[in-house]
């Protein structure tokens, strides 16, 4: 969900850089990014049924959660009643810790098109093994003559 606006979706077409995580975003600025997410005044709810009307902690409750590999209800117990601050500084070490693999591989890559195309020519060769022999059962079927 929108770090933004709870009640949307996370988009690479929302204006603002700062609705969304990118994959290539460093850890200042998942950090900031975190940190600045829209929350309301309140603490975090204690459960699951009072986060339907919170649509910010709820999107932030299920960041966590995700990132985490545990249930919004596991993450919701760990910080019910507290503030949203430590919330974020833990989401931000959870996910910077997931993001920054990612982005480190993306950086590798980026900086060697070469890479890039050997591995687009595997693909292609691993697909085209698996698709030719269907597409020539099809051909066969529909009696489109081979050359």
């Amino acid at each position: 969900m929108s770090l933004r606006d709870g009640t949307k979706k996370m988009s690479k077409s929302d204006s603002s850089d700062y609705s969304r995580i990118n994959l290539t975003d460093d850890a200042d600025t998942i950090a900031l990014k975190i940190r600045k997410a829209k929350t309301d005044p309140e603490p975090l709810p204690d459960g699951l049924e009072d986060l339907a009307s919170r649509p910010e902690a709820d999107n932030l409750v299920t960041i966590f959660a995700a990132l985490a590999g545990e249930t919004r209800a596991e993450t919701l117990a760990r910080f019910a009643g507290g503030q949203f601050s430590v919330l974020k500084n833990e989401l931000v070490e959870l996910a910077v810790a997931r993001v920054a693999p990612i982005t480190a591989e993306m950086n590798r890559l980026m900086a060697d098109p070469g890479e890039i195309d050997r591995i687009l020519r595997r693909g292609a060769e691993r697909a085209g093994a698996i698709a030719i022999p269907h597409l020539a059962e099809v051909h066969d079927i529909i009696g489109i003559l081979r050359p």
